[in-house]
């Protein structure tokens, strides 16, 4: 019996990196899962992966933990939306982490890159929104901005190094394995579950389960062709407001209350005052007036075909991805 290839997975303690290795896992590879400290490594406890240390900062890490694999995935990032420094946090640490990692895989012989972007790297101009729109020309946000100039430097990168690269786009995950603290998108839901949430915002997500994400990845490896970019999310999207309706009505004992329709001058006013109390408490604030301005409103309905076609990506529906992710943080206690 041939053994499977050595992969690494970066970012492997976090909510795509965790579902992932177990996915590869499963499959029968020999997975090495990268993370930047050892000591936080409970969502991979008793899993028979290979722990490293490695820091997407440090090149040096990445050299060391890429040597005699075949197959790497580019899992870890600054995932966040806030930062008391933005610029400095989210943009220059994603930049750096791009580079610092393809140029590791190089110098450490790696054939093949399948790189985690996202749906913030799409032009949501024409909707259902497809790869070949482009790049998302809304530069207001520093996350969104690092992960459409991190995709753009990853493929100049994995040209001029001679590496395949493949770059998968995912929506807005939720669902198991996770633990607290929950990443950006999931951890809606439980705001949603603990009444966090008093006004509708107007703004919706493409919610998609997380091991859908994690098979993408690994169709993107065994199908995805190099130079391209494939997105990983659902057909349609849902607001917060109908993701609330969802909830309520699977679990009334909650009682649940519509979030209520403001004018949107209230919601910047509403947002401005949870800016202010992050700032002083040091914590992200539920939502931003850059949020409203920049999601309010806006459609993320994706045209899924060439994931489809091409890697065989079939994800569950949002609605029933929610459904699955709701039951996991009742069972868990997640909230």
């Amino acid at each position: 019996m041939t053994t499977k290839k050595l992969v690494l997975v970066s970012g492997a303690n976090g909510h795509l990196g965790n579902n992932l290795v177990r996915l590869l896992l499963a499959k029968g590879f020999r997975v090495r899962a990268s993370v930047r400290n050892l000591g936080n490594c409970a969502a991979l406890k008793g899993l028979p992966c290979d722990l490293v240390a490695a820091d997407i900062t440090d090149k040096a890490s990445f050299v060391k933990a890429l040597q005699g694999v075949d197959t790497f995935y580019a899992v870890g990032a600054a995932f966040k939306l806030w930062a008391r420094d933005p610029q400095k946090e989210i943009y220059d640490v994603n930049m750096q982490g791009t580079r610092n990692t393809i140029e590791a895989a190089a110098e450490a012989g790696v054939k093949k890159i399948i790189y985690v972007s996202s749906i913030a790297a799409l032009d949501y101009t024409h909707t259902p929104t497809k790869e070949s729109n482009g790049y998302n020309p809304d530069r207001r946000d520093a996350y969104y901005n690092s992960k459409n100039d991190g995709e753009k430097l990853a493929f100049k990168l994995a040209a001029e190094l001679g590496i395949e690269l493949v770059s998968v786009m995912p929506g807005a995950m939720i669902g198991s394995e996770a633990a607290l603290p929950l990443n950006v998108s999931y951890d809606v839901l439980r705001l949603i579950l603990t009444k966090q949430i008093p006004v509708d915002t107007g703004i919706a997500l493409n919610w998609v389960d997380v091991k859908d994400v994690a098979e993408g990845c690994y169709l993107a490896a065994l199908h995805g062709k190099a130079g391209e970019r494939y997105i990983l999310a659902n057909e349609k999207c849902m607001t917060i407001t109908d993701t609330t309706k969802l909830a309520q009505k699977l679990y009334p004992e909650l009682r649940l209350k519509i979030p209520a329709a403001v004018p949107k001058m209230l919601l910047y006013g509403v947002a401005g005052l949870m800016e202010l109390a992050g700032r002083l408490k040091g914590t992200a604030p539920t939502i931003t007036r850059k949020d409203i301005a920049m999601f309010s409103g806006l459609q993320q309905d994706f045209d899924i075909s060439k994931a489809r076609t091409e890697l065989g990506f079939n994800p569950k529906s949002s609605k029933e991805a929610v459904r699955e992710a709701l039951a996991y943080l009742m069972e868990h206690r997640l909230l």
